[in-house]
């Protein structure tokens, strides 16, 4: 297999995952909890992340079993670290636009000229959210699907 049909088909299977995890494993206690700024907060966003990342790895995991694609799984962990690390940094540090102090990837979208967007919309922020994740997962999935296939 190709590097760029293992990185297609990473990304896809991460993508997929990240879906799956982000939307219906999350408890909603976590979706409510992950942002608060105590241990509360850090406690419901590493469960979160820890379920998310556990579902991508075995999303990646099947792919490969159904595929034969072998990925190295050195390269493989790292990728869903950076995942994982990433998700969490984003989600731990979420806020909304109308917050007097905006933090994270809002406060980013703000800095970098979103802030008329994010004031209209009411799905900007969570747009901006993932695609914040999703440019995260193609950098884990080029990592873990560059190298040579293992045997």
């Amino acid at each position: 297999m190709t590097a760029a049909a293992r990185f297609a088909a990473t990304y896809a299977v991460l993508t997929a995952a990240h879906e799956v995890a982000d939307h219906w494993i999350q408890s909603d206690a976590q979706a409510t909890v992950k942002g608060n700024r105590d241990a509360s907060g850090v406690r419901a966003c590493a469960a979160h992340v820890a379920t998310y990342t556990a579902t991508q790895a075995l999303a990646l995991a099947a792919v490969q079993q159904a595929t034969g694609m072998r990925l190295s799984w050195r390269r493989a962990a790292l990728g869903l670290a950076i995942s994982a690390a990433t998700h969490y940094a984003a989600d731990r540090q979420g806020g909304h636009w109308r917050d007097e102090q905006p933090r994270g990837v809002v406060r980013l979208a703000t800095v970098t000229g979103h802030a008329g967007w994010l004031a209209r919309d009411p799905n900007a922020g969570y747009l901006m959210d993932q695609a914040w994740h999703k440019g995260w997962i193609g950098v884990a999935a080029l990592i873990a699907a560059t190298g040579r296939e293992t045997q």
